[in-house]
């Protein structure tokens, strides 16, 4: 039932040819930090010395948990359910923050319908993967079917195919669901091990009380919780289908090659699972900021992660990907277009 995503890390034979052209520009060793590092990464994934990202891309997935419509998980979100369809039809009509930001990085904006709870009209700049009207209630038993599970994945996978073909090179990740971060906070403790506790946060802007409340009542779902701890289990258990969508198309990218922007909190419990399907995921992922959310911190920590910013976002969307977008481009630059010691006429220390 678990889609099989074969994956290898890519381009290793290109590290030490990178890394000479990278000491080689007319710059001490490792003067640019970091950059350097970013550079190195890029060149591995596209396999060139002067790799040309082009138009970056970015895949806002949405879909609704049944938790929030049940009177027992209301509290564990700030916001009502329906804001999640709402915030569709903000992103289609171009006035959330992510519209704004990709605008102004030049990226092209896909939103995917993975499992909202409402029915759109088919337009432009929506894809419809909608596995159902939502996933099922926690208190009820699994989040979904593993028949739905792997029909988000491949769907997932799909879609990142799809953007590649197009000839996109590389692809940034969001999403929008009302309590998705109580599902990655589950996810989190699941797969890590880390203390239920340390993995909840405030989401939406939960008070002292209500963020009280929410670590009781996930510390409670985790506990009864006897299933199988494998990545596709738990998903199947406590995901969300924009959460498994997100997680086969980071697996459908980097098997096309592409290089991948993940986001903060939600994005990067989509990354938890797919690096458990595939480990050689990890060397084709950028990781955008660090999310004020506080498992955040224990997914990056796992996965072995050292991202890009650190701005105190906690907004979701794909926001903090697209901020990073304008680093990677710079990095690319250098890698392609600086000039070595030689070219310029320079004379080496």
């Amino acid at each position: 039932m678990t889609p099989r995503f074969d994956l290898a890390p890519p381009s290793p034979d290109l590290s030490a040819t990178l890394q000479a052209c990278l000491d080689n520009k007319t710059k001490p060793l490792g003067a640019l930090g970091r950059l350097e590092a970013l550079a190195l990464q890029i060149g591995q994934v596209l396999g060139s010395s002067a790799p040309e990202p082009g138009q970056a891309h970015l895949l806002v997935c949405a879909g609704d948990h049944g938790t929030l419509r049940d009177a027992r998980g209301r509290g564990l979100s700030a916001y009502p359910a329906d804001v999640t369809w709402q915030m569709v039809e903000n992103f289609l009509a171009g006035g959330a923050a992510i519209n704004v930001l990709a605008r102004e990085g030049g990226m092209a904006l896909h939103i995917a319908d993975c499992g909202v709870a409402h029915d759109f009209a088919p337009r432009d700049g929506l894809i419809d993967a909608k596995v159902a009207h939502g996933t099922a209630s926690w208190f009820d038993g699994p989040a979904m079917t593993p028949a739905q599970c792997a029909q988000a994945l491949n769907n997932g996978a799909r879609i990142a195919r799809d953007i590649a073909a197009g000839g996109a090179r590389v692809l940034g990740f969001g999403e929008m669901g009302i309590g998705n971060t109580a599902s990655a906070s589950l996810i989190t403790h699941l797969l890590t091990g880390a203390p239920m506790d340390d993995c909840v946060g405030r989401g939406t802007g939960l008070g002292d009380a209500a963020l009280a409340d929410k670590k009781r009542v996930l510390a409670a779902l985790a506990a009864g919780y006897d299933g199988p701890r494998d990545a596709f289990s738990v998903l199947t258990a406590f995901g969300g289908f924009e959460i498994a969508t997100m997680a086969g198309a980071m697996l459908g990218a980097a098997q096309s090659r592409m290089l991948l922007l993940i986001d903060g909190f939600i994005s990067s419990a989509a990354a938890l699972v797919a690096q458990a399907h595939a480990p050689a995921l990890r060397h084709y992922c950028v990781f955008s900021h660090r999310s004020q959310e506080r498992g955040h911190a224990i997914q990056l920590e796992h996965m072995q992660a050292l991202p890009l910013l650190d701005l105190d976002l906690r907004l979701g969307e794909g926001t903090g990907a697209a901020l990073a977008w304008p680093l990677v481009r710079a990095a690319a630059a250098i890698l392609r277009d600086m000039a070595s010691f030689e070219s310029a006429g320079v004379s080496k220390a």
